[in-house]
C-alpha cells in the first residue's frame, strides 16, 4: 500500500484567542497549530494514547524551527501538510506545511526532531518494531519527494562586508 504524500491529517481555524496586538496569528500559536499536526502524524503510525499507555513509551520533542511565510488571521481555514523526512530506531524527523485552507497559500513551516522516550526511565528509548515499521512504510513514499527547501535552515544575520 502507498502512502499519501506528504499526508493531510490535521485541519483547525485560526481561534480568536490566537490573535495578537498586530492582528494576525501569533507566533505561539502557529507553534500550537504545528504540533496539534505532529500529534495526527504520531497517531497515524501507532504512537498515540493507547500506545503510551499500554507500552510507556511516548515521545519528546528535541528541536523544532519555525518559518512565517505569510499571515493568517482570525477565523482563517488551515490544513498542515506533514511528511515524514527520516527516522531511525530513536528519532523521528518530520516537516509540516501550513496553507490557508480556502485560499491554498502557505503561511508557514515547521520542521521537527522527536525522541522516542521511555517514560519509566525518562530516558531515550528504541521505537518497537511495530512502529519502526509503519514509519518505514511511510518513508518509502515520503522518501520521494524533493527535499523542503525550508528543512535544515540555519538562523543567522549576514556578515557585513567590509568596505
Amino acid at each position: 500500500m502507498s502512502e499519501p504524500a506528504p499526508l493531510d491529517l490535521h485541519r483547525e481555524s485560526v481561534r480568536p484567542e490566537w490573535i495578537d496586538y498586530n492582528g494576525h496569528m501569533n507566533v505561539a500559536y502557529y507553534v500550537l497549530a504545528f504540533d496539534h499536526a505532529t500529534d495526527a502524524f504520531l497517531a497515524y503510525v501507532g504512537l498515540d494514547d493507547a500506545h503510551r499507555e499500554a507500552t510507556g513509551g511516548s515521545v519528546f520533542a528535541a528541536d523544532s524551527h519555525v518559518t512565517y511565510v505569510r499571515e493568517v488571521g482570525e477565523g482563517d481555514p488551515l490544513r498542515i501538510a506533514t511528511r515524514l523526512l527520516a527516522f531511525d530506531p530513536k528519532r523521528v524527523h518530520l516537516f509540516h506545511e501550513m496553507y490557508h485552507a480556502g485560499e491554498g497559500y502557505l503561511a508557514a513551516t515547521s520542521e521537527w526532531l522527536i525522541l522516542y522516550v521511555d517514560l519509566n526511565t525518562r530516558r531515550v528509548g528504541v521505537m518497537p518494531d511495530a512502529v519502526q515499521q509503519r514509519l518505514a512504510q511511510v518513508e518509502a513514499t515520503h522518501g520521494k519527494l524533493d527535499w523542503p527547501q525550508q528543512a535544515g535552515r540555519v538562523i543567522k544575520v549576514p556578515a557585513r562586508q567590509q568596505a
